[in-house]
């Protein structure tokens, strides 16, 4: 990475409030998936990987959402929960049997909830 590039990305992990760092994080493990789903009938390259990258960031959702001090309401926190727990359930299910719609969902699932983060429709 250029001086410039790591600069930039330095200024940008100062300057991003948790919301968009969450919401760059979804983003990452949404184009992880993807990619998978790129290369599906060609090679398992990256699948292991996508997975357990997705299912690392969706634990520590559920983990912050079961927080005895996490400031959110009790309804975001369980819908946060709900979610996550669907998630990893789907992680579980597709590292056992490869099926492209619930990788799809899980696409779905990341890109939405990133969007309503970054507060775009």
């Amino acid at each position: 990475m250029s001086t410039g590039a790591q600069a930039y990305a330095r200024t940008a992990q100062t300057t991003a409030t948790p919301r968009d760092i969450e919401a760059q994080a979804l983003l990452k493990a949404a184009r992880k998936l993807q990619d998978v789903m790129a290369n599906w009938a060609h090679t398992d390259a990256g699948y292991e990987e996508s997975l357990l990258f997705n299912r690392k960031l969706w634990s520590i959702f559920v983990g912050d959402a079961l927080r005895d001090d996490n400031p959110q309401s009790l309804e975001i926190r369980q819908n946060i929960a709900n979610i996550g727990i669907f998630v990893l359930t789907q992680c579980t299910a597709l590292q056992q049997k490869r099926e492209v719609e619930k990788l799809q969902s899980l696409i779905d699932i990341n890109r939405n909830i990133a969007a309503g983060l970054s507060g775009r429709p």
